[in-house]
């Protein structure tokens, strides 16, 4: 799943490579994912439109176009954009094709037709953006107002970090790696962190949402569809050893989920294997 540090640096290759084009023609391979909301014929509406601008809001794409429209990308699990040049192969599954006047094409694709791709005059028509929390690199997210918004939310603090109406954009590999990286088993109540451990958990999403980023920008240059998890520290290394202390990392699935952990550097789990 693309989760914000994979959608930072797609934000961050569209702003320098698609900002400014204009979008020539518009060719909805399969329908099944698109939905437009607004009158008229959704390639017609798109077709001739020029990209002013590309945001990121939690696990959302936005291309503000000219026109005042956006197109809002919401990947889900398998949702990729691929830019390349029209001769290249297409993804399997590809869903979208939009052809710029600088000879280049973007492509969605959709292993799993999970995402969706909404044309709209108004964020607020997009089903649950107007729901989300703060983007978790909002600034204006101080370690007091994060604290402040856990206080609303109860449960286990995995289940809590992914909840996008808490704070938006972490997803089920991230939450682990930041959980990790905080020392706090992901199976704690959330309301029975210390103020110290609230901290280390602030710290430690910045901390790996950072060095997250900083390394997908150096490794996928142009190859936008590529999922580069790798250089992850715990999540489905279940049964390795944990780079902080050597014991073998723990691995659950709950609900479809996996949840990676530590059970020496993680403590508090009650989870058995």
């Amino acid at each position: 799943m693309p989760e914000l540090p994979d959608l930072e640096v797609i934000r961050g290759f569209l702003e320098e490579h698609v900002v400014g084009t204009t979008i020539v023609t518009v060719e909805v391979v399969r329908p099944t994912v698109i939905r437009n909301l607004l009158a008229g014929d959704f390639a017609t509406r798109l077709a001739s439109q020029r990209v002013a601008a590309v945001h990121r809001y939690g696990k959302f794409l936005l291309l503000d176009l000219a026109s005042g429209d956006h197109l809002v990308l919401n990947p889900m699990l398998t949702g990729r954009l691929q830019y390349c040049l029209p001769d290249d192969r297409r993804l399997p599954r590809t869903y979208l094709v939009l052809a710029l006047d600088d000879g280049h094409e973007l492509r969605y694709s959709d292993e799993r037709s999970m995402g969706k791709i909404y044309l709209t005059d108004s964020l607020d028509r997009v089903p649950g953006f107007g729901e989300l929390g703060p983007d978790a690199l909002d600034p204006t997210l101080t370690l007091e107002v994060f604290k402040e918004r856990l206080r609303r939310f109860r449960g286990e603090i995995k289940r809590v970090l992914i909840r996008q109406e808490f704070i938006a954009g972490v997803g089920n590999a991230y939450a682990d790696e930041i959980l990790w990286q905080a020392g706090i088993s992901p199976f704690r109540k959330s309301s029975q962190l210390s103020d110290n451990e609230l901290q280390r958990l602030y710290e430690a999403l910045h901390l790996v949402f950072d060095q997250a980023i900083a390394t997908l920008r150096q490794r996928v240059g142009a190859d936008i569809h590529i999922e580069i998890r790798d250089f992850l520290q715990v999540h489905r290394r279940g049964g390795q050893p944990c780079p902080r202390c050597g014991t073998r990392i723990s691995e659950v699935t709950a609900q479809q989920r996996i949840t990676s952990f530590c059970r020496h550097c993680q403590p508090g789990s009650l989870v058995k294997n």
